[in-house]
């Protein structure tokens, strides 16, 4: 039996829908979140007093999943207290989640993958020139997935269905245009987008994550990661990095900096004398 939302709750998905404009895939991550917590309490959202709210969240073990459930009841109240229809605010601080640093791939690891494919038809070709592609440009995957062909200009790429619909354009290596074109003058049919399936379809994110997955062990974000990794090791400006990547904060970017230092450290640790606890006993 499907939940119906409180009042409330249904005057603050209007609220972060035409006021806020939020897009229909975060407005349902909303829905689902809110609609969830209504559901396992069995009463509106706004009657929950926050040591029963907490109770009902203690379960998620994944702090990223706890602290999102937050940040939705967080934005659901400060909602309720702007249009009155509670007197005091109820705010939640987010769980403390440990800095890992990101996975990546070296260049050379990337190449190793690459050779596994067998290029002699146009699946292999795709799928080289899809790693190609997120290598040298660090488009989010579903950034790649949108992509069209007048999207490239040269050398140069629009990526226009940006997260938070922010367009911008970045450089792309001539290797990864020459591969997109190789793959594209032997698929033997018409579709929308760059990156299609044996179907004639848009590729889909669990398609897209199976060929990495396939031939370099990780996900399409890891590719992501690794671009930016090539990009701080090199010697690139944060900025320019964060311009690159679509960061809307410098602190988001800031985090290849602490894999550039572990990299400084681990070298240190490898090649001089005085590393070992032992070198002077």
């Amino acid at each position: 039996m499907q939940t119906v939302p409180s009042n409330e709750l249904e005057a603050f998905f209007e609220y972060i829908a035409v006021t806020k404009g939020l897009s229909k895939k975060t407005l349902q991550a909303y829905r689902n979140d809110l609609v969830d917590i209504e559901k396992r309490a069995k009463k509106p959202l706004i009657q929950l007093q926050s040591d029963t709210l907490l109770a009902l969240l203690s379960h998620y073990e994944n702090k990223r999943t706890l602290n999102r459930k937050l940040a939705a009841a967080n934005s659901f109240y400060d909602f309720c207290h702007k249009s009155s229809f509670v007197e005091k605010k109820q705010h939640f601080k987010s769980a403390k989640i440990p800095k890992n640093l990101p996975k990546f791939l070296t260049f050379e690891q990337i190449k190793q993958g690459l050779s596994l494919i067998d290029r002699s038809n146009w699946i292999g070709l795709r799928d080289y020139a899809l790693i190609m592609f997120l290598y040298a440009s660090g488009a989010r995957i579903s950034e790649a997935l949108e992509l069209k062909r007048e999207d490239i200009e040269g050398e140069w790429l629009r990526i226009r269905h940006a997260k938070g619909q922010k367009e911008r354009v970045v450089p792309l290596a001539k290797s990864a245009v020459e591969a997109i074109d190789s793959y594209l003058q032997v698929r033997d049919f018409a579709c929308e987008y760059v990156w299609c399936n044996y179907k004639k379809s848009k590729l889909s994110r669990i398609s897209a994550f199976h060929i990495t997955q396939k031939y370099l062990g990780v996900s399409p974000h890891v590719l992501r990661h690794s671009y930016a990794t090539a990009l701080v090791n090199g010697g690139a400006d944060l900025r320019v990095v964060q311009e690159l990547l679509g960061h809307s904060s410098l602190l988001t970017t800031q985090i290849y900096t602490h894999i550039q230092k572990q990299e400084l450290k681990d070298t240190l640790d490898a090649c001089h004398p005085m590393a070992s606890s032992e070198a002077l006993s």
